[in-house]
Formats: C-alpha cells, structure tokens, sequence
C-alpha cells in the first residue's frame, strides 16, 4: 500500500521550485471558491509562512480577494488592518504589529509576516481611491481585557453614557486583573459569580444601538461599529471560554473554534453589505483548518473551522494543508516559555509525512479534490504531524501526531521536505544559539 501511495504521489505531484506558475494548478482547484484556508504543521515554519503569502497574494490580484483572517486576536489583529488600508497612525508594519505582545509573539512578529503586511499596505496603497482595500483580521478570544478596553474606547467616542454602563457591567471582571485564567478557575468552581450575565447584556445593548452608531459618520462609522461590536461579542464568548478550560479540552476547543467560525461569517456578512461577494484566506493552524471530520480529533467529539466552514459553504470552500518532513522550528518548550530554535525530528515511519519523504521531488503541490485514485490512496489512516507553539520532541508521538484520512481532511497539501525556522522580529541569544544536535559531539 505504502508503495502505491508513493507511486501515485510521485505522479500527480506539481514540484513546487519558487516560480511564480507554481500554485496555477492550486487556483485551479480553488476556482470560484470563496474561502481558501491555508494551514501550517507548526507556528513556527518559515516556508508555510512564506508560501501562504504568495498564495494569498495571487489570490487577491487575481481572484478579487479581500480580506485576510488570521489565527490571532482581533484587536491585535485590527491595527493591522487600519495600517494596511491606510487608516492607522503607524509608520511602519513593525509598528502596526506591536500589539502582538502575548505568547507565543513570533506567530505574527515574525520576518515572513512582516513582509507581508508591508505588501498588503502598498497593494492597498496602489489602488484607486474608490476602491475597497484589502483588509487583515484576527479571528482568535483570547484578548478579553484587551476587547472590553477597545468596546470602552469606542462608546468613550460616540456615547459616554453607554460607556459608563458598559463600564459597571465590565467591571464583574475587575477583581481578576487580567488573569484570565484565574477568572476562568473562580467562576468555573463556584468561588466567584461568573460575568456571563454582564457580558451577554453589553453586546445585546451594543446592537440595540448599532442603527443609531452607525449611520453618524457613514463609512467610517459603520467600521468602527463593526470592530466594537466585534470585540463585545468576543468579550461574552471569551469569558464562556475560560470558564470552560477546567471543564475539558474537547469543551474549550469547540467553544474557540466555534467563535472562530462565527467571526469569518460575521466578517464576510459585513464585507458584503459593501456591494460585492466577499472572498477571504484565512492562515490559521493545520488542526483548526483540516475537516476534523477526517481526524481521530473528530472522533472524539471536536469540531473546528475547516469542518464548520465546509458544513457551510461547501465547495465554496478549499482546505489547504502543509507538511514537512524535517529541519528547524520556532518553538517553546513550555508555555509562556522563550523562543527557541529546535530541531524537527524526522517524521515518524508510520506517518503521511514519512510517506512524503519517500516520493521525489522534495517539494511539492497535491490537489487531491476531483482526483478519484489519489483521494483514495490518501485516505488510509494514518499519522500525522501536528506542532503548535510548544515542541516537546522526547514525548513526540503522544504530544505532536494525531491519526488522520489525509483526502478528506484537505482539498489539498503542499509538502516540504526539509524546513527552517521562522526568524522573530525580538532573535533572542536563545534562538540564535539553537538546538544542539544530539549527536554533539561526536556527530557530524
């Protein structure tokens, strides 16, 4: 089996050697789709980075796309967008991703990102004054506090009293800080009343009002609407969120990447009412963006973006994944941990990455939709490799590889074969010194 699986990989791969051509056989498949999900098998990984951004940008030139939805927080996110559409204060894209303060900092203040946004801002840049620009977003909960600043913030503006309410109800959260966790263990046990009530009446009160908000100053104000509006609903999903980490992983997973979902739909909703069929990328990790439908992830009762998307959607919808085989990775080793430059270890022999290994060239493009004999090869169970912000490679097969049917998870894959490290805005001595092999240091 494996032999055929090689033999059908080697004939239906596209190399991928850095020309431009490269990915027509991917926008091929993507056709008229709406939504394209790009993933990645690490946070950390250069090339996944990198080629994501060459995709998109075909897309967007070529396809009408308009929107970018990442796996990162929405506020952080939203200065991105007003620097690229020429909206923000910052100078420089440096600048515009200094709210990227939280761990793991280099999934966004990273080189490749940086590259990219400077482009988006001089495409946006290029075009006409009545154009729509191409807008960055961030699709994660994580930033309660952070959210109930900006919705304050922004009735601060437009309705001081409204402010003074939603301060009283924000409040309920004063007591933790911004530990959001200790909020999350507190209400979850019983030791302090839960803000839920709070939460939920804020962004009920926020859409009563959303007419009124508005229409006040046009465009810009409905914008601005859009983002508080964003960041209430964030804020009631986010406190649901950590009170829901200590009741499970499967839980607190779904609830995450049920908002994750609610937001792409809440965004291309708004982006609509603008007088066009939107179309939106999304970056986000291989596990959020594969069908969990197709992984023993699904089995056990999680959901996530790909599978809620596609539900949705259908084949507006393509899937996306990357692999890689071996070389470096940004990573920690704990959470809240620094950045590190380790080792990738070969993958293991039972694993679609393994399999890829096998089968020239080094790089490469699989589009397994529409392509009966290769979904099928490919849709034997099987490991698969999945590293987020933390590598713990003595514990590799139970921390990082999941079983997965590779074709149903994805529409299509790229592997690399070797990869390195995403290079962090902040190279710590750490990162820079890396990961002694473990050969040293008699190895070669």
């Amino acid at each position: 089996m494996d032999a055929t699986i090689t033999t059908l990989t080697e004939a239906h791969a596209s190399p991928l050697t850095g020309a431009r051509e490269d990915y027509d056989p991917l926008l091929e498949m993507i056709g008229d789709a709406r939504f394209v999900l790009l993933g990645e098998a690490s946070h950390g990984t250069h090339e996944f980075y990198r080629e994501r951004a060459q995709i998109t940008k075909r897309l967007i030139v070529e396809k009408g796309f308009r929107a970018v939805a990442v796996e990162a927080d929405w506020p952080d996110a939203y200065r991105v967008n007003r620097y690229v559409r020429g909206a923000g204060a910052d100078a420089s894209a440096n600048d515009a991703l200094g709210d990227f303060k939280r761990f793991p900092t280099w999934m966004w203040r990273n080189t490749d990102v940086l590259d990219f946004v400077e482009w988006l801002r001089d495409h946006n840049d290029s075009l006409s004054d009545q154009a729509r620009k191409i807008g960055f977003y961030g699709l994660d909960l994580y930033s309660l506090f952070t959210s109930i600043e900006a919705v304050l913030a922004y009735l601060d503006k437009v309705d001081p009293e409204a402010a003074r309410r939603a301060r009283y109800r924000y409040s309920c959260f004063e007591d933790f800080g911004e530990d959001t966790q200790a909020y999350g263990y507190a209400a979850s046990f019983g030791l302090s009343e839960t803000c839920e009530n709070e939460a939920v009446s804020q962004l009920m009160e926020l859409r009563q009002r959303a007419a009124e908000y508005a229409r006040r100053d046009g465009w810009v104000a409905a914008d601005e609407f859009f983002y508080a509006e964003q960041n209430a609903r964030l804020v009631k999903n986010a406190e649901q969120y950590y009170r829901s980490m200590f009741r499970g992983h499967t839980l607190s997973w779904n609830l995450r990447d049920r908002h994750m979902a609610e937001t792409l739909d809440a965004l291309v909703a708004y982006l609509d009412q603008q007088g066009s069929r939107a179309k939106i990328v999304v970056w986000e990790h291989n596990s959020h963006l594969g069908d969990a439908r197709a992984t023993e992830s699904g089995e056990s009762g999680q959901l996530n973006v790909g599978q809620l998307v596609r539900e949705r959607y259908g084949r507006e919808t393509a899937l996306v994944g990357f692999t890689t085989y071996t070389g470096t990775v940004t990573a920690a080793s704990d959470w809240d941990g620094p950045a590190e430059r380790k080792l990738v270890r070969p993958a293991l022999p039972e694993s679609y990455e393994s399999l890829f290994h096998q089968a020239p060239p080094p790089r490469f493009l699989l589009v397994t939709r529409d392509n009966d004999m290769l979904a099928a090869a490919l849709r034997a169970e099987r490991l698969e490799r999945a590293i987020g912000v933390i590598y713990r490679p003595q514990t590799e097969r139970l921390s990082h590889y999941f079983r997965a049917r590779l074709s149903d998870q994805f529409d299509a894959v790229m592997h690399f074969d070797d990869t390195r490290a995403v290079e962090p805005l902040e190279r710590t001595a750490r990162w820079e010194r890396g990961e002694v092999p473990e050969t040293y240091p008699y190895g070669l």
